[in-house]
């Protein structure tokens, strides 16, 4: 799941994470919003946005022009639906916490920020050990082959 974890309560982010675990499947959640003052502050800009692009977006409509231009509410909603993402997005000790209360013992996670100079990326990757366990047998015979 990209950018949309956020979009659930702690409930239901724990049943999703849980029916992952159930059906024996890896999980994937990675968000690009975040709870600090700069990712905050950024949404102002990409709240801009609209007022740049809008011309160019097809089919053209003169309501579009009016919802943008002359009221500009395109513009308010691009900032509100980003401070809003920013608020709700889970911090890694937030995720740990949901991760900790869900009946998986044979599944690993990873849970943590990645900033390497970009947009940092908090992520949590679930998996079961078995992976793991398959993943290096395989890797054991195909050194073995070679």
């Amino acid at each position: 799941m990209f950018t949309s974890f956020h979009h659930f309560s702690p409930e239901e982010a724990r049943a999703i994470l849980q029916n992952a675990v159930d059906a024996g499947e890896g999980i994937g959640i990675f968000e690009i919003t975040r709870r600090a003052p700069l990712t905050i502050g950024l949404m102002f800009p990409w709240a801009l946005m609209p007022f740049a692009c809008t011309p160019w977006i097809r089919p053209f409509r003169w309501s579009r022009l009016l919802w943008t231009y002359l009221i500009p509410v395109i513009p308010l909603v691009f900032l509100f639906d980003g401070v809003v993402s920013c608020l709700r997005t889970y911090r890694p000790a937030e995720l740990r916490e949901i991760v900790d209360k869900l009946t998986a013992s044979e599944y690993q996670w990873e849970i943590g920020e990645l900033a390497d100079g970009r947009v940092p990326v908090t992520y949590l990757i679930g998996y079961p050990r078995a992976y793991v366990a398959e993943s290096h047998s395989m890797k054991a015979t195909l050194r073995s082959d070679n």
